[in-house]
């Protein structure tokens, strides 16, 4: 005679076959899962949008010496509020700050490197990079407490806040109109300097 399972044990048998089931398949989605976020990790990468095509516009030849263009790049900022930091007759940075908002706070920083062309020395590459930072008010509260000396000891607590500024992001300003205006300004200074100010090319 063939004995059949009891109802109660033919339950458990369909309830482990489905448990079984259940971690099988959220084993194949997590595998799944991985794999896109890889994919998505290469596809995401700053480094694939670097393209070194000759197209972009963070540079202009102009028709000037070396000592000429880096002067014209020094006065342009220095005529919109820049600080100079560093100067050289071949290289110049400055920075600016700026609050858009109540608690944040954007700085922005030029480094301008100019390069000679041609043996004659009357043609030279102004190449500018303008780097953005941007800051965050960050509050800290500070406890102390202030001893009073009499017939006994009395402490009494204090509490101040304390605020400082945390950089939350950075950015190389990509090439387009900002850069243009800057090289509108030294050309124009180039000029007022006695030079063609004349740009040959953007490079």
């Amino acid at each position: 005679m063939i004995r059949r399972p009891a109802p109660a044990a033919r339950l458990l048998s369909r309830h482990a076959a489905k448990t079984l089931a259940c971690a099988a398949a959220a084993v194949a989605l997590t595998g799944c899962g991985t794999f896109d976020g890889a994919s998505a990790t290469r596809k995401n990468s700053v480094y694939q949008n670097e393209r070194f095509q000759s197209d972009e516009t963070f540079s202009r030849l102009f028709d000037a010496s070396v000592d000429e263009t880096c002067e014209a790049a020094r006065r342009a900022l220095l005529s919109q509020g820049y600080v100079i930091n560093t100067a050289a007759p071949d290289s110049i940075t400055g920075s600016k700050r700026f609050q858009p908002e109540g608690e944040v706070h954007v700085e922005i920083s030029f480094t301008i490197v100019c390069v000679p062309e041609g043996g004659s020395g009357k043609l030279a590459t102004a190449y500018v990079s303008a780097l953005q930072d941007r800051y965050n008010v960050k509050r800290s509260a500070n406890s102390t407490s202030l001893g009073v000396s009499a017939i006994g000891s009395i402490s009494v607590p204090l509490s101040s806040t304390s605020e400082s500024l945390v950089k939350v992001a950075s950015e190389t300003i990509p090439a387009g109109q900002f850069y243009d205006r800057f090289f509108g300004l030294m050309q124009r200074l180039i000029k007022e300097q006695g030079g063609t100010g004349a740009v040959i090319s953007a490079q």
